[in-house]
């Protein structure tokens, strides 16, 4: 397994591992901007990420919603190197136009207000062709299990 040093050194168990990903990755997993996806996973290390959220259309039939389930995710680097395992704490679906400020605090980006979060957000959904103020949006809350420094 390709991850297999990483989920030892964690001290996790391998048949909890669901997925590695990072952020600002599409369905294939090809990372579309490294910068963001590093900066991201910055916050997430240093405890001001608790939170994310993605399209629900971009989900298809071979990627599954997550899911509080006890499993855990690797998140990788801009370079694709794992960096952190996470799980799934929360998950629910609201219109972009319903996303809450305490999501958007949770997600620890900008000044963490309600409108930033918006802000990025539509301008990230946009330039894939995929915002719509009635857009369903998948937010998921999450635990760091381990962070590699």
């Amino acid at each position: 397994m390709k991850y297999e040093g990483f989920i030892k050194e964690a001290g996790l168990d391998e048949k909890n591992f669901r997925w590695a990903w990072a952020f600002c990755n599409e369905v294939n997993a090809e990372i579309t901007e490294p910068e963001l996806a590093d900066e991201l996973l910055d916050l997430v290390l240093q405890g001001k990420k608790t939170a994310t959220a993605s399209a629900l259309l971009d989900y298809g039939p071979d990627e599954p919603l997550p899911t509080v389930d006890g499993k855990f995710d690797i998140l990788l680097d801009g370079q694709g190197q794992p960096r952190a395992a996470i799980t799934t704490s929360k998950v629910y679906i609201k219109k972009f136009t319903e996303v809450t400020e305490q999501h958007a605090f949770k997600e620890g980006e900008g000044d963490r207000s309600l409108a930033y979060w918006r802000q990025v957000h539509q301008e990230f959904w946009g330039g894939f062709k995929l915002f719509n103020p009635e857009m369903e949006v998948v937010c998921e809350e999450f635990k760091v299990l381990y962070a590699k420094k």
